[in-house]
């Protein structure tokens, strides 16, 4: 007996219509899956790798040890040294020579101060002063004796002469500017500082007392040598005019020419007066007379005489009546050996002005050396320069290891 009810449930074989999702979960059914994060459940932490570990070690070889090395040395062996400062410079006395004064040419020339302060500036830094100075004041006992005990800044006590003067380079330092020179003189005494200082102070001015005299000597030498050529010159050319007198027996042409006019002024007067007197004949007498032939006669001899004395201008006569030399060709060759006379004369003069002006430079001293700081007595010691030299390894390590690593990864990122 089927009892069928509306309220009663339907048979199982029927279709059930499925029920309508909530609109909450239709959206999230729509969501894509892929456009879901993928996220890491766990990460590493951070940490130091063998290139790193290679980064430190060899910024502490390269760098910090060496470094820690030099800090030691120079704060712990290096022994204290101290400085003797002195300064010089070459001064030339001024004023009062001749040659000064003669256009101003010492004006145009320059100053030689200059030219001596580079010769000592050379001669200081020279081994001939190195080993005086080691005569004096044994440089290397000085230098070699802590040589066990601080190597580095010390002289090795087998050191030579050739080694002496590299060494020479790292105690003298010396600066130059316009002709000052300033010497610094280091040493593990501060009196054998002021030693050395004082004894390349003497040093210097022997050698430029040196070079005055060999400046004296070359004046001296050069003003006898000019006056001895002037002497041979002048007597050569007086000489010369003596055999022109001899030869041709005229001492003076110009007083020979004026006594030559004299007598010609005097036989014209006497023509003149004879051709009066010949004039007051004719009218008085006749022309037998005897007196006008004497007349006419001594007007003839006059003028022969003139004509004879006009031709010895023109040329000069031997004693056996050839034709000698004309007078003017001889006037011409006095007056040619008068000159050379004059000028050997006046090189002469010269020559012995300039003789007695290098014998007054020479009685005094023309160069000198001018010490404007004394040598100075170190109460402090000043070097070495620890901090300079600390930081400028430091540096200079610094430097290498970056150059070494950046080289080192950019062979091993091609690699």
């Amino acid at each position: 007996m089927n009892d069928a009810s509306p309220g009663a449930a339907k048979p199982a074989s029927e279709p059930q219509k499925p029920s309508k999702p909530a609109p909450q979960e239709k959206s999230e059914v729509a969501k894509p899956a892929a456009s879901e994060p993928k996220v890491n459940a766990t990460v590493p932490p951070a940490a130091m790798k063998r290139r790193h570990w290679g980064l430190i070690g060899s910024f502490l070889l390269i760098v910090m040890m060496p470094l820690m090395a030099v800090v030691l040395y120079m704060w712990m062996v290096a022994v204290d040294q101290y400085s003797s400062v002195t300064g010089f410079t070459v001064r030339q006395e001024e004023g009062g020579g001749a040659s000064e004064l003669l256009g101003g040419l010492a004006a145009l020339t320059g100053s030689t101060a200059s030219a001596d302060s580079d010769i000592l500036y050379e001669f200081i830094q020279s081994q001939a002063l190195i080993q005086a100075i080691d005569t004096r004041l044994d440089l290397r006992g000085h230098y070699s004796a802590l040589w066990k005990k601080d190597p580095a800044f010390a002289l090795w006590p087998e050191a030579s002469t050739e080694d002496l003067e590299w060494y020479w380079q790292r105690i003298v330092r010396i600066s130059q500017s316009s002709g000052l020179i300033e010497v610094r003189v280091l040493a593990f005494d501060p009196e054998m500082a002021q030693a050395i200082a004082q004894a390349i102070l003497e040093e210097s001015q022997s050698m430029i007392n040196a070079l005055n005299n060999q400046a004296r000597e070359d004046a001296m030498r050069y003003a006898r040598e000019d006056l001895e050529e002037a002497v041979l010159r002048l007597k050569a050319a007086r000489e010369t005019l003596t055999a022109f007198r001899t030869r041709t027996q005229i001492v003076d042409p110009e007083a020979d020419i004026q006594g030559r006019m004299g007598v010609m002024n005097n036989l014209q007067q006497q023509l003149a007066e004879a051709l009066i007197e010949l004039d007051l004949l004719r009218e008085t007498t006749n022309d037998g007379d005897p007196r006008l032939v004497q007349a006419r006669r001594r007007i003839e001899v006059i003028r022969d005489r003139i004509a004879d004395e006009r031709r010895t201008f023109v040329s000069d006569t031997t004693e056996n009546g050839a034709v000698g030399e004309d007078y003017p060709s001889l006037i011409a060759e006095f007056e040619g050996l008068m000159v050379d006379r004059e000028f050997a004369e006046g090189t002469y003069r010269a020559s012995l002005a300039a003789l007695d002006l290098a014998r007054t430079k020479a009685a005094r001293q023309s160069r000198y050396l001018a010490t404007y700081v004394t040598p100075t007595l170190a109460q402090t010691s000043e070097f070495p320069q620890r901090f300079t030299i600390a930081g400028v390894v430091g540096l200079f390590l610094l430097l290498s290891w970056s150059v070494i690593v950046l080289v080192y990864y950019s062979i091993r990122d091609r690699s």
